[in-house]
């Protein structure tokens, strides 16, 4: 205990004692080849400004020299977002334990492209449909803060905003190269004129992983056109396609993770393991522009194909559709906002025997159905100006349904009705123009999905099928403040939330996803603290510091226990050195202490510290050369996990960090 406190006290002296932390880009060093437009990200953080919880905005050119592979390159440096790699585009996301043990897809986090959900009606999705080499920023809204999404989650939001032919003229080009035989390229190209604009990208990506079997490649799209009929109204219609396709290496025993992390689980590699994605997402944007008052309209349909062989090949079709309407009104100290929204979808769910990666025969067939919806407001007040009070909420039903057509084993038929209302409050406090004290008190609810609804225990003929999962719910109480001051800039949240009923996962072995269950009380509080260091134009030191402290109060089985998964403290810093003509920035994440790997807390990893750099340099007006090295040392240590009730040495439940990897590119504008 005493070493575990020794190891902290340097992380906690730098969350409280330098008040926290920012993630503010200094103006000198921004590109002029970055797609970024300084219109769209002072839009995005004047309303970050505006809420009285944990938030952030993260601009392009903050992860532009990285190879942007998954949301861990971009969002690394956003406090209080936990994001662990696995191989390829799969990482683990969750915001305040969010998801906490959910070892596939995500949960507990509204994931949005363009302010339109990507997660399905029962709120499961895929955050390999987000494409972050498109983004001009992302805004990350942590728990309740979300509520302007129509989020009521534990989570959040995270909103991935592209550029418009307005923001982004002209030809953007983009190239990378590296390690495991890593290509990847970017065609970029918006115009403008008084009425219309288009903005429109193409991106294709290839490697052969850093383990065995953790090949991948994908081709996507992305498009938008905006038509102006006056200056009151306007709209904007979206395209996306993805097609990605990533062979799944699977998880390791504790020794093969330390000793040989390139090698694939040997299940996953014998069943040719792998998730595909096809996917076509439209959706328009209409604007009423009233003076005090804006109206936002709109409509959305997702189609997408998942060919996902694990222990049986999964393949589904799903369609969702919806629409959503979104008020802002402004006059005087009083500031409004009400939104709905309504997402429904139709699943064709079908699994069939995994004969090394193809179809065997079929074993389930099922017609699944689920529709969410929401109705949010919120109000502010402001009685001095340098004080706002906040009252709004959630509400939220919906239902999740399936008929089952054909089954190998015993599944039945079913309905579940879900509703939740989600109460808010919160303060505001300006002491100056560039200081905010912030608190609030909040409700959230999260709605299971088909896969914690209808789930099967055991192998036949002895499986069960289980359908009796509650809604996670929980209370949570936040205060922070953000902020700059000379060559500060800091972000600092303290949150501490009291569950029920949160919905657990473990391991029934190591090819079968997760059972779930709903535990008793859960206990998730924590510290999310950035600071931000500009010592002089060509020098900046960031850091982020998360401190996680997730458990069991009073279980009847695991007592105080600790959950598994998530480390306690995480500690990030990156130093730029140089200007936009030549830089470098050396940086490392330090986890003192791995977390535990089953809720039993009988086994827990070890920490470790990975070091990286990025550089660039420009070439010539126009044209940047960048480069992205990382884990130079080669260290080997365990970073994400498989949740289990009972850890042993053979359970295969562990996944190795990242191995050393150099890649390189070009990035140019026209």
């Amino acid at each position: 205990m005493k070493s575990h406190v020794t190891r902290a006290a340097p992380l906690l002296a730098l969350a409280i004692s330098l008040s926290s932390a920012a993630h503010a880009a200094d103006a000198e060093d921004q590109s002029t080849i970055i797609v970024t437009a300084p219109q769209l990200t002072d839009a995005a953080e004047a309303r970050a400004a505006r809420t009285p919880g944990g938030t952030d905005v993260v601009s392009y050119e903050d992860y532009a020299d990285k190879s942007i592979v998954s949301l861990r390159d971009t969002l690394a440096f956003s406090p209080g977002v936990y994001l662990q790699p696995r191989y390829g585009q799969e990482v683990r996301l969750s915001i305040r334990g969010s998801g906490l043990s959910r070892g596939f897809h995500m949960r507990g986090i509204t994931l949005l492209q363009d302010g339109v959900p990507i997660n399905l009606a029962d709120d499961n999705g895929d955050f390999q449909e987000l494409e972050p080499i498109f983004f001009d920023h992302l805004e990350v809204y942590r728990g309740a803060n979300a509520l302007r999404f129509g989020s009521g989650t534990l989570g959040g939001a995270i909103n991935g905003v592209t550029p418009t032919g307005r923001t982004a003229e002209g030809v953007y080009l983009r190239a990378d190269a590296g390690s495991f035989s890593m290509l990847r390229g970017l065609v970029s190209a918006g115009v403008a004129s008084d009425a219309v604009d288009a903005w429109g990208a193409v991106s294709a990506d290839t490697s052969d992983g850093d383990r065995d079997h953790a090949g991948r490649r994908s081709f996507r799209f992305h498009s938008n056109v905006g038509l102006r009929f006056s200056d009151a109204v306007s709209t904007r219609f979206y395209a996306s396609f993805n097609n990605i396709n990533q062979q799944l290496p699977g998880a390791l025993t504790y020794d093969q993770a330390l000793t040989t992390p390139k090698m694939a689980n040997a299940g996953s590699a014998a069943g040719d393991q792998q998730r595909d994605i096809d996917s076509l997402r439209l959706q328009n944007r209409t604007t009423f522009d009233f003076g005090s008052a804006t109206l936002e309209v709109g409509g959305f349909v997702n189609a997408k194909s998942l060919f996902h062989p694990i222990f049986q090949v999964i393949d589904q079709k799903s369609t969702d559709v919806g629409s959503f309407a979104r008020l802002e009104y402004a006059a005087g100290p009083v500031e409004l906002t009400l939104g709905g929204e309504l997402r429904h979808g139709s699943t064709k769910a079908k699994q069939f025997v995994n004969i090394s990666g193809s179809r065997g025969a079929l074993t389930f067939d099922a017609d699944q159905k689920a529709q969410t919806a929401s109705l949010y407001g919120e109000v502010r007040v402001r009685p001095v100006p340098q004080l706002s009070l906040i009252a709004g909420g959630v509400y939220a039903d919906g239902w999740r349904k399936r008929h089952v057509n054909f089954s190998a084993s015993p599944a039945t038929d079913g309905r579940v009705d879900l509703d939740a209302f989600s109460p808010k409050f919160g303060l505001l406090f300006e002491p100056s123009s560039r200081i905010q004290i912030f608190a609030n008190y909040s409700h959230s609810a999260e709605f299971p999905g088909f896969g914690e609804v209808f789930q099967t225990i055991g192998t036949p003929p002895t499986s069960a099928v289980v359908s009796a999962i509650r809604p996670q719910r929980a209370w949570t109480a936040e205060i922070g403040t953000r902020g700059s001051v000379g060559i500060a800039h800091w972000d600092l949240a303290l949150y501490r939330s009291t569950l029920t009923g949160e919905m657990l996962q473990f391991s029934t072995n190591s090819s079968i996803p997760a059972a779930t269950f709903n535990a008793d009380r859960t206990l998730h509080q924590g510290i999310e603290a950035a600071l931000e260091l500009n010592f002089a134009p060509w020098v900046r030191l960031r850091q982020i510091y998360t401190y996680s402290d997730f458990r069991f109060r009073g279980d009847s089985q695991f007592g105080n226990n600790r959950l598994p998964v998530v480390p306690k403290h995480v500690y990030r810093a990156e130093l730029r050195l140089g200007s936009e003509a030549l830089h470098i920035a050396p940086n490392v994440e330090w986890v003192p202490d791995g977390p535990y790997a089953d809720y039993r807390n009988l086994v827990r990893t070890p920490g470790y510290a990975l070091i990286g750099i990025t550089g660039g340099a420009r070439i010539a007006d126009g044209i940047d050369a960048f480069v992205d090295v990382r884990n130079i040392t080669g260290k080997r240590a365990i970073g994400d996990i498989s949740a289990t009730i009972t850890a042993t040495p053979t359970s295969a439940i562990y996944y190795p960090v990242e191995r050393r990897a150099i890649s390189a590119g070009l990035r140019a504008r026209f």
